[in-house]
C-alpha cells in the first residue's frame, strides 16, 4: 500500500525505489543536492562513484558525469540558462556547468581554502543563487559566516556576515535561495532559523520554528511556496528524540508555515526521512529530496552503536497528489 505523506492540500505519495541504478551505479553514499531541468530531468549531485546521476521524471538513470572533478559535492542551483552552478565545499569552489557536465568557469581557487572565518572567499562554501537581476550570492560556509555578492560578470562587489546568534549574524549558512523580487534567503543551520535580507544583505526578518534547516527551495514565481529540508537532530542524548525532524517543511512566501512532511523520528521506513540536505521541485509539483543518509547514519553509528544498513537510500521522491 502507497505511503503518503501531508495534509489537506499538501498530499504527497512516497515514490518507493524511484531511482532505477543499473550494477556499480548505486550510490552507497550521500546525495548531497538536487537540481531539475525545464524537461523535468533530475540532477543528483552526490559523494559516490558518479558524482552526477541524471534521471528522466521516472527514475531512469540517462547519464553520469563529474568522475575526478568533484571533491565533496554540496549544492546545486539550476540557472535560467539552463547551467548548474554546483558547490564543491571539499574543494572550495563554485563551478558552473553544461547539463552534459562541461565545466564553463570555475569561482574559488579549486583545493585552496581562504583562512578560516577570514570572511574572504571561499572556505567550503555551500550554496548559489541567483537574482532576477543576474547577480550571484554564495553562501560560505562550513570555514566562514559568510555571504558574497557577485556581479553578472563575476566581479566580487561585497560581503556581509559574520559569527554569531544575532540578526545578520551566521553558525554555518548552509543554503542561499532568491525570490522573484530579489530578497535573499539563508538557512542559518545551527541557528534553526532562515534569515531574509535585501539584495543589499540589509536584514530584515527571519523564520524560526525549525531545526538545523539545511535544503532550500524556492518556487520560481510571484509569491511562490518554500520548501525546507530539516535535518534533525544528531547528538547522543537527542538522536531520537520526536517531532523535531528530519523532515521537509512547505512555508508560504511570507514564512507560515503550511504543512511538515515525515515521521516523528529518523527511520528506513517508507515516508522516513534520515537527513534532508537539498530538494528541488518539478514542474507538476513532486519533490525531490537528497539525504546525507550516510554521514548521518555514521553518527548514528558513533551515538547509538547502530551498523550502517544494506540498502540505505539517499534519495526520495515524493509525487503531489493534492
Amino acid at each position: 500500500m502507497a505511503v503518503v505523506l501531508g495534509t489537506e492540500g499538501y498530499h504527497y505519495e512516497v515514490a518507493e525505489g524511484w531511482a532505477k541504478l543499473p550494477p556499480g551505479y548505486e550510490f552507497n553514499a550521500d546525495v548531497a543536492a538536487v537540481g531539475v531541468d525545464k524537461h523535468d530531468n533530475v540532477y543528483a549531485f552526490n559523494r559516490g562513484t558518479h558524482p552526477m546521476c541524471v534521471f528522466d521524471r521516472d527514475g531512469n538513470l540517462l547519464r553520469s558525469w563529474g568522475e575526478g572533478v568533484f571533491v565533496r559535492p554540496h549544492g546545486v542551483f539550476m540557472a535560467l540558462d539552463d547551467t548548474l552552478w554546483l558547490t564543491d565545499d571539499g574543494d572550495h569552489t563554485v563551478r558552473q556547468c553544461t547539463l552534459d557536465g562541461k565545466v564553463l568557469q570555475t569561482f574559488g581557487i579549486p583545493g585552496k581554502p581562504a583562512p578560516y572565518m577570514s570572511g574572504e572567499p571561499f572556505h567550503r562554501c555551500t550554496h548559489t543563487a541567483f537574482s532576477p537581476q543576474g547577480d550571484l550570492y554564495i553562501s560560505d560556509g562550513y570555514g566562514n559566516s559568510r555571504v558574497h555578492k557577485f556581479s553578472p560578470d563575476g566581479k566580487l562587489l561585497f560581503s556581509w556576515g559574520e559569527p554569531g546568534t544575532d540578526p545578520g549574524q551566521f553558525n554555518i549558512p548552509h543554503n542561499i535561495c532568491c525570490d522573484s523580487d530579489g530578497w535573499v534567503y539563508v538557512a542559518d543551520r545551527e541557528n534553526h532559523r532562515v534569515q531574509v535580507f535585501d539584495g543589499n544583505g540589509k536584514y530584515e526578518s527571519q523564520w524560526v520554528n525549525m531545526h538545523r534547516p539545511s535544503g532550500l527551495y524556492m518556487e520560481p514565481k510571484p509569491q511562490g511556496r518554500f520548501y525546507v529540508g530539516e535535518i534533525g537532530p544528531d547528538m547522543a542524548v537527542n538522536i531520537n528524540l520526536p517531532n523535531c525532524g528530519p523532515r521537509v517543511s512547505i512555508y508560504s512566501h511570507q514564512g507560515e508555515l503550511l504543512c511538515r512532511l515525515g515521521h516523528a523520528h529518523a527511520g528506513l521506513d517508507p515516508g522516513q526521512f534520515i537527513s534532508p540536505h537539498g530538494l528541488a521541485v518539478d514542474s507538476r509539483g513532486d519533490i525531490y529530496v537528497g539525504e546525507v543518509s550516510f554521514t548521518n547514519w555514521g553518527r548514528r553509528v558513533r551515538a547509538k552503536g547502530e551498523e550502517i544498513p544494506p540498502g540505505l537510500r539517499s534519495l526520495q521522491k515524493l509525487v503531489k497528489v493534492s
